[in-house]
């Protein structure tokens, strides 16, 4: 029987707070692949996930550090990135 693969954990990964908002980094990949998943998980834990893969953890943390600088914070509220299905 096979294992699940364990998970590699950045350094990077953490509470982040700017301007009175506080997310939760988390960058990981598995023990034996090479891409880095980034996910950003708010207030109210909703988990926003990145569809693409970084080839390394410094890389996916760039990339978090750019959404803040075009998006900021707001960028990972709930109304940022929720798009409703329609109701009928």
């Amino acid at each position: 029987m096979e294992r699940d693969p364990n998970l590699v954990f950045s350094p990077r990964n953490g509470r982040v707070t700017r301007n009175g908002m506080t997310v939760e980094l988390c960058i990981v990949r598995l023990e034996h692949g090479d891409e880095w998943t980034l996910e950003v998980v708010n207030q109210n834990g909703t988990s926003i996930v990145w569809d693409d893969p970084f080839d390394s953890d410094e890389a996916a943390f760039e990339e978090f550090e750019r959404t803040i600088a075009e998006e900021g914070m707001e960028a990972f509220l709930d109304d940022a990135r929720i798009i409703p299905f329609p109701r009928r």
